[in-house]
């Protein structure tokens, strides 16, 4: 059988030109592939005579995604929830003032709060959330563009031409996303996560769908998703289980972090998906699990108390669950999380410190 082809340019002397440059850059061997590959793409597109325009959104967003990467990386392990919701809400308004009852919250609960940088519900989630403790995500646009005053000083203010790029972060870096009313682009955001989770793209997370005041929002356009989309079989009735609505910012703070009481995060190690919790299970209740879910399991459930072979050496503490998912349905894999963080009971309702200070990328990622 001929070996596949290399992943590499036409021109052999350009080839030994990248490997060359890579090792006198001094990139690591386990990472030499990744940026060797990278590096070859850039050359490609003058290969394929791309044309300048292509040339000039290519290299925009890959200088974006350098940036982000960059100012990121030193908050890696503390979780962070973006909040979305309309620019034009007025800060004297109820869902501002939830709002910004949520980001004082959610620092307390030693989180970080990530927004679009604009006014309105994403001013007010960062002013309670205060700019040290906080992201904001701006893009360039003819109006609506100014970053709200406080993070528009802070370094952690980051400026995107493209809102791909910005999405791409705004879902990334969230351990967790609570929506506040808000108009397209509010929802646009909503609908994006939940095809993304739907789909296995993404990791799941507590998605908050938070109303604040007498005239219900979230439950008029969950009456649309129930009677639209789950009753003409558009979508799983399951699905619907993404989401949670809830009345104000205590009980938007509760269910983000009631979360993450058992479960901690996750990785695709292999062909099995691995729970990382914040205790270990006793048998009875890995039997239950394996009852209820049997729906999704391909194989039995099992435990170690620390990394698997192979998985990275990331919380190195924390037991594993190991759960051979059939990748059949995301929307019940989201309710095996669900019933394993019911487990134990009101008194697991609080966690240790150190639990809280979690990685943003807890997520359905491959080892």
């Amino acid at each position: 059988m001929a070996e596949t082809r290399k992943y590499q340019l036409q021109n052999d002397a350009a080839n030994r030109l990248i490997a060359q440059l890579v090792e006198a850059a001094g990139v690591p061997p386990e990472r030499r592939g990744y940026i060797q590959q990278m590096l070859t793409t850039v050359l490609k597109l003058h290969e394929d005579g791309a044309q300048s325009g292509d040339l000039k959104i290519t290299s925009t967003a890959l200088k974006e995604l350098r940036y982000a990467y960059k100012v990121f990386a030193p908050y890696r392990a503390v979780r962070k929830v973006t909040v979305f919701g309309s620019a034009r809400t007025a800060g004297g308004e109820e869902p501002a003032l939830v709002a910004r009852d949520f980001g004082r919250r959610m620092v307390q609960e030693r989180w970080m709060v990530v927004t679009g940088a604009g006014a309105g519900i994403m001013g007010a989630a960062q002013e309670g959330a205060g700019g040290e403790q906080s992201f904001g995500l701006n893009i360039r646009l003819p109006f609506e563009q100014e970053a709200n005053p406080w993070i528009a000083s802070d370094p952690k203010l980051i400026t995107f031409k493209y809102f791909f790029t910005r999405k791409l972060f705004l879902v990334k870096e969230a351990s967790a996303v609570v929506l506040f009313p808000g108009g397209f682009g509010t929802m646009d955001e909503c609908f994006e996560l939940l095809t993304l989770m739907q789909t296995g793209k993404s990791t799941i997370v507590p998605v908050v769908l938070v109303e604040t005041g007498s005239k219900p929002y979230w439950r008029i356009w969950d009456r649309f998703v129930q009677g639209a989309l789950v009753d003409r079989r558009l979508i799983e009735p399951g699905d619907t289980g993404f989401y949670r609505i809830v009345d104000g910012a205590e009980a938007a703070v509760h269910e983000v972090t009631s979360f993450y009481r058992i479960f901690h995060s996750s990785r695709i190690v292999g062909d099995h998906l691995v729970f990382r919790l914040t205790r270990m299970l006793t048998d009875d209740e890995v039997r239950d699990i394996a009852q209820r879910f049997e729906d999704i399991l391909k194989g039995p459930l099992d435990q170690t108390p620390g990394p698997v072979p192979h998985e990275l050496n990331e919380f190195p503490e924390l037991p594993r669950l190991i759960v051979p998912f059939s990748r059949s349905s995301y929307s019940r894999l989201r309710r095996l999380i669900d019933h394993l963080n019911e487990i134990g009971g009101p008194e697991m309702a609080s966690q240790p410190p150190d639990v809280q200070r979690a990685p943003a990328e807890p997520g359905l990622s491959s080892t």
